[in-house]
């Protein structure tokens, strides 16, 4: 990429966007400075390009973690699209595969590599992050990290020994819509961000409306709102039993639904991801295992059967 390309010049070739919207443009600002930064964003707000653009912006590859496998396939293929070298790193992958993908990441001018932060644990890759020109750490969902949150995952304790191979200079990068004041200082702490940066934008959504109803029959409720709007949706629930019980009652009712939560098995769940990704499927009713990071532009309705277990929750 050309040096004196600038931001928006980067932002319309790669992205087809002519402004940044909302915070994006300060956040990206702040992150070439070289800042250690806490990214608290809506989901839907651009989360992704406030990484994506100083990593393109900058020499070198930048290493993101993230949770989920579908969820990182999803975004190295989206970067490919766009004429972005990036590869992804995870369970499945032969020994082999890892390999060669490692060595592209050192040698072939790749600016993305994803990897799951179980990954972060073992000794062929930490010996590889050595040898890369690595430009920031990206911690996507970033509230996997705290304990305080509603998702830890313990393996996301081990990111912040990244400093120890790839130097004190690289900044860290933690992105999440769903973080309150105490989980917020707790990742940055557990990160060991050189100095508190917290970048909050707002959870206004203008585009959006909320729909708060008491009723007795909220299985027919949920049908009422199935067939009242277009486009695809997600039913969410608690239980992973639930799940199943209340997309097979949406079937009798002639709406075309499947069901989705984590004891489901991974080559499982990933075919019913991209089956209602692909709107092959209408209605996914879920536990809060699906849904992070997708992108779906027909995505016309969330309706909550259950209360989300916090206010962050319901936001995520």
């Amino acid at each position: 990429m050309a040096k004196n390309m600038n931001l928006l010049e980067t932002l319309k070739k790669y992205f087809g966007f002519d402004t940044f919207k909302g915070d994006q443009e300060a956040i990206i600002n702040n992150l070439l400075e070289g800042n250690d930064t806490f990214v608290l964003m809506p989901t839907g707000g651009g989360k992704s390009i406030c990484f994506q653009i100083p990593a393109l912006a900058k020499p070198g590859i930048a290493i993101v973690v993230t949770p989920l496998i579908s969820l990182m396939k999803d975004q190295v293929q989206n970067l490919k699209t766009r004429g972005i070298k990036a590869l992804a790193v995870y369970s499945g992958m032969t020994y082999h595969e890892i390999d060669v993908a490692l060595d592209n990441a050192i040698y072939g001018e790749y600016k993305f590599l994803y990897v799951s932060p179980e990954r972060l644990r073992t000794d062929i890759f930490l010996a590889r992050v050595a040898k890369m020109e690595v430009n920031y750490i990206v911690v996507d969902e970033a509230h996997c990290i705290s304990q305080w949150g509603y998702d830890f995952r313990p393996d996301y304790l081990l990111i912040k020994e990244l400093r120890n191979v790839v130097g004190d200079n690289v900044p860290f990068i933690a992105l999440t819509a769903t973080a309150t004041a105490k989980v917020a200082e707790d990742i940055m702490d557990i990160l060991g961000f050189k100095e508190k940066n917290l970048l909050r934008s707002s959870f206004e959504r203008p585009n959006l409306a909320y729909i708060v109803r008491e009723c007795e029959n909220k299985l027919g409720n949920v049908v009422k709102a199935c067939n009242a709007f277009p486009g695809s949706g997600i039913v969410y629930v608690r239980e992973r039993k639930k799940t199943e019980e209340i997309a097979a009652f949406l079937k009798t009712q002639g709406v075309d639904a499947d069901f989705y939560h984590a004891g489901v098995g991974k080559e499982m769940r990933s075919e019913k991801q991209d089956r209602w990704k692909r709107g092959d499927l209408r209605v996914m009713v879920a536990t809060n295992a699906f849904g992070m990071g997708i992108d779906k532009p027909d995505g016309r309705f969330v309706c909550h059967f259950d209360f989300p277990e916090s206010l962050e929750s319901y936001f995520q």
